[in-house]
Order: C-alpha cells, then structure tokens, then sequence
C-alpha cells in the first residue's frame, strides 16, 4: 500500500488539472511553495506568454555528482473519454490509484516530492526538473536543460520517470509532427467539375501517408528492439470545410512520424512533399492557380540513443535490482537532456498501456516499487 505522504501527494497532483491547452502554473507554485517549505528555492522558466513554465531545483548540497528526475507537468485531454469517475479526482479501487496523470506521469514526482523530508542526510543532491508541454512536443524542456547546464553543478546522471514499470530504458524512438493544410476552390457541391475539394483532396493525401506507413511496416527492423520495430506515420487530427452543400476550400491535418535510428524522418517528408507536387497539385491547378498543399514541420524531437553502460544506466540498474534494459517507441525529454551532454535513462512506475487511456491508473504495486526506488536513490546520494 502506497505511503499516505505518498498517495497524499499524487492526490494533490492529480487534483490540479493541467492539460497541456491550459497553464500549469497552479502546479509550479504549488510545488514551488511546498519546496520552500523545506528552505528549498526553486528556478522557473517561463514561455514566451507567461502562462507556463519549467520549474527546476536542487535539494541537498550545491555540488557536482547528483541526479536530475525529470517529469512533466501536464496531462493529456479527457474531452470525449468515457472516464467512470472524476479524472481529476484521485479513485482508489481494485488494487489501482485512477486519475489523469497517475501513470503518465505525476506518481513519479509526486513520490520524489513526498520523500523530501527524507533528503536531509543527502551528501550529493537530487534535482527536480519539471517542464510543460511535453504531450505535445517537449516544447518546455530544452529552455530548462539549457539553464541547467549552465546553472546546476554537473550531475552524473539524468532519470526520466516515465512510466516503465520501473525497467531502465536506453532508448526511445524520435518524433516529427508536421501540419498539411490543402487549400481547394469552392463551389457549389451540385459543381463538382468547378471546384476543388479540400477535404476530398486531403483524404488522398491521407491516403498516401497510410501507404508509406504500409511501406515501413513492411520492412521492419527486427534487430532494433523496438515494439514496433520500424518507423511509424500517424494522421491524428483532421478538419476541414464549411457546409455539405459548399465544395471545401481549405483542409488541415496533422501527423507524426516516430522513427528508429537510421530513419530520417526528413527524407519521409521530402518523399511526401514531392509526391503531393507531383500527382495532386498539378490536377488541383487546372481549376484554380490559388490551389495547393503546404507541409510544414511543427515539432521534432530527438530520439535517445542507446549509449552503454553510462553511470545513469548503472545507477538505475543497481538501484532496481533489474539488470535488463529497454527501448520504447514513445518520445520524452531524455533524447535533449541527452543532446545537452547528460547521461539519461527512463525509468518510473507504472505502464505506457495505461497512458492517455479514459480510466488510467497505476498499480498501488508500482507505486510501492516506485517508492522503494527513490528511497533507494536518496541513500546512495547520502553515503
């Protein structure tokens, strides 16, 4: 059974609903002001509209040799989930903790924060790096890692708390999020020979994307470790249009692409850009010059790269007990911490199988093997 500070603390977390569209600065200051009650001092990175922010600091000594444990702030949507209970309310049955965010990823920090009366002995420190909207591109971190590297003596190893059912992952896949917009020439819908649909067009467009996806899926890498083994394409949003009657004139979608070491997700934009030059926007000119298709990056995330045996990988799998490691095909924050010169793993309780799900929750088990983790790391930083 988890700890009451403990459960305590993901129900307070949980409790402030910071999906990604709106601020998370209820939970920096909370957490801020909780860390100051131990005479702890915290640093904030804002956005540019002053509405989000990073929060990093350091508890213990002021020296070289500690470990960042770095998680996010924000959460995913529940808008249209068939969720049995408040989401943001902590729910505690059948051996589970549910809410948003419980596994994804607030249990993680939430029991690092709970154990601080503990790090009073601590003779290396712990760092906390929280960032904002990681769901939707690690947009926050980098600005964050940036200024820990220039402010925070050099620790020796960076940990992720993304849920891994407490598995020391090396390696993640990396992420490119592009946006097509296809603008068509509207007419009447009775007229279909003097316009050009949008929609329709971008369903072709969506086509293509679905065979190029075919086409990775076909050719996997079975020697990556990755599940899936090979590079993904994925269509997530879609809108488009005016009225049934009204040929559309303007369709947006956004897709992603997740792609394994030796894959460059460029090259897969490039082979669809020129696609669409080629066999779409010829024949949408024919009607009208102002027709076209526009893809432009949004996003890119590096992957993590697997580098052997680094003292962030010997910590984890010391500290575990678990001496076998990982990769996942989502994306965090470890790939720039790692870009930034740190040794970074993932590791944190829960699983990625109940992430972004309606009624997620994490296991009071791993909430327990969280704990015991971070305990753990509080002695090793305390010898």
């Amino acid at each position: 059974m988890p700890e009451p500070a403990v459960r305590d603390m993901i129900e307070k977390l949980i409790a402030i609903p910071t999906v990604s569209r709106d601020s998370n600065l209820e939970l920096i200051d909370f957490v801020a002001d909780y860390l100051a009650g131990f005479g702890v001092s915290s640093s904030r990175v804002f956005d540019k509209t002053g509405t989000k922010a990073n929060l990093y600091a350091t508890v213990g000594p002021n020296v070289e040799g500690g470990v960042v444990l770095s998680g996010h702030t924000d959460v995913v949507p529940v808008d249209g989930q068939p969720w049995s209970t408040d989401p943001f309310k902590i729910d505690e049955r059948d051996g589970k903790l549910f809410g948003r965010g419980t596994c994804d990823m607030k249990s993680f920090y939430a029991i690092a924060l709970a154990l601080l009366p503990e790090m009073d002995s601590l003779t290396r420190p712990v760092h906390f790096a929280l960032s904002y909207d990681e769901e939707v591109g690690c947009l926050g971190a980098p600005d964050m890692i940036k200024e820990i590297a220039e402010h925070v003596p050099r620790p020796k190893a960076v940990i992720v708390g993304e849920p891994t059912n407490m598995q020391v992952v090396t390696a993640h896949k990396g992420m490119t999020t592009v946006r097509t917009t296809v603008t068509g020439f509207e007419a009447h819908s009775s007229q279909t020979h003097r316009g050009v649909s949008a929609v329709m067009t971008a369903a072709r467009c969506v086509e293509k994307l679905s065979a190029m996806a075919q086409e990775r899926m076909s050719s996997p890498n079975v020697d990556s470790d990755f599940e899936p083994p090979y590079t993904t394409i994925h269509v997530g949003l879609m809108s488009g249009g005016t009225a049934a009657n009204i040929i559309s004139r303007q369709c947006e979608f956004t897709w992603d692409i997740r792609h394994v070491p030796g894959d460059d997700p460029q090259v897969l934009v490039e082979q669809f850009k020129d696609w669409c030059a080629r066999e779409v926007v010829p024949d949408m000119q024919k009607i009208s010059d102002t027709t076209g298709i526009e893809s432009v990056i949004q996003d890119q995330v590096p992957g993590l790269r697997h580098e052997p045996e680094t003292t962030a990988e010997e910590i984890c799998k010391r500290l575990t007990g678990n001496y076998s490691t990982g990769k996942v095909p989502y994306a965090t924050e470890a790939g720039q911490f790692q870009d930034a010169g740190f040794p970074v793993v993932i590791c944190g309780p829960g699983s990625i199988d109940q992430a972004h799900q309606p009624d997620e929750f994490i296991t009071l088990a791993q909430v327990d093997a969280g704990t015991e983790f971070i305990r753990a790391l509080i002695k090793d930083l305390s010898d």
